[in-house]
């Protein structure tokens, strides 16, 4: 059997923005299952991880799938663990508390192609900003609007061959900004899956000499829009409780100051550049919440409406570079407050 690569990834202890990090571990004779991935240690002290005098860090294989640009090739999400194995301080995905995969969440991971060499988005010139403003640049189509298709189509075919649950891609609003989206029925899956497709395409942008800018206002304060990763969610009581009442008291939950601070603490970092109140944003400091409002900090589907109030919220306030393990560790504490309160009520 031919020798197996596995690409173990992890996330590092950069503030306030981790870092993907990875590296190939040759296994002869491997099954492609998870639990055959071994452990794996790394210098923890090369990633603000760990002191140099006690550097070593754990792997713990977490998520596996097929790797569609190697041959014989795996791409192994792992989460760090203490030399002890206790989960390190900046592993996201063990806060998580959804054992039983009752969440289900569908990120919607905007992003910017950037072009190196100017420093600017794919189709900026050299010199200041393109002749036209945004708008015709969204969901478009033709070389005067869109810009880096082809990158963006093969990462769509990567993540398919390597068997993510991509729901579909767009063009965004702004030059050279696009847009794919991710569904799990589980946070844990969610999270890993979000972060493989990242993964990806930060190595495709590699053969093109593209960056990929995950920031959530890139091109500061203009008028020309910033990047979110729109969290859409649902629980048990979300698909199935037919209330409105549910859907406030759920909603509600989410606007004590403390839980607004709670939440944006982990939404990304600069997120105040890109929660204006502008370009459908609700202000960082102001919490709101309605049907169809893409201005609101959550947004009420009008679809879940007109299932009879059973379907799912969008919180609308994660940013672009936000750690969707932190975003679905923060709104499932959230709803489960709401749970209790109504399981007493």
């Amino acid at each position: 059997m031919a020798k197996a690569k596995l690409e173990y990834i992890w996330l590092d202890g950069y503030k306030p923005t981790q870092s993907l990090r990875s590296k190939t571990k040759i296994e002869a004779d491997f099954s492609g299952k998870l639990e055959d991935c071994p452990l794996w240690s790394f210098d923890g002290s090369s990633t603000e991880q760990a002191e140099g005098g006690s550097s070593d860090c754990l792997l713990k294989p977490v998520f596996i799938c097929p790797d569609p640009q190697r041959k014989n090739g795996y791409l192994v999400m792992c989460e760090v663990l203490n030399a002890d194995g206790t989960p390190h301080v900046t592993n996201g995905r063990a806060t998580i508390e959804d054992d039983d995969n009752d969440f289900w969440f569908g990120f919607e991971q905007e992003y910017f192609l950037w072009d190196t060499s100017i420093d600017k988005p794919l189709g900026f010139p050299e010199e200041g900003f393109p002749t036209r403003p945004q708008g015709p640049y969204y969901c478009s189509v033709g070389a005067q609007n869109a810009f880096g298709r082809n990158i963006v189509e093969e990462h769509l075919d990567v993540c398919l061959d390597a068997g993510l649950n991509v729901e579909g891609i767009n063009a965004e609003v702004a030059t050279g900004q696009w847009e794919f989206q991710i569904f799990a029925k589980g946070a844990k899956d969610a999270g890993d899956q979000i972060w493989v497709a990242r993964y990806l395409l930060e190595r495709i942008g590699e053969t093109y000499d593209v960056a990929i800018n995950w920031h959530c206002k890139p091109l500061g304060a203009t008028d020309w829009n910033g990047s979110g990763m729109h969290a859409n969610f649902s629980n048990t009581a979300l698909r199935t409780s037919g209330s409105k009442e549910v859907y406030d008291k759920i909603c509600q939950s989410f606007s004590p100051a403390d839980v607004i601070k709670a939440h944006i603490a982990v939404y990304g970092a600069d997120n105040e550049m890109r929660l204006t109140g502008k370009h459908e944003t609700q202000s960082i400091d102001q919490f709101s919440y309605g049907i169809s409002d893409r201005g609101a900090s959550i947004r009420i589907p009008i679809a879940t409406v007109e299932r009879g109030w059973k379907g799912w919220l969008e919180d609308r306030r994660p940013n672009s570079a936000a750690d969707p393990y932190k975003v679905a560790a923060v709104i499932i504490k959230t709803v489960k407050s709401a749970s209790d309160v109504l399981q007493t009520a």
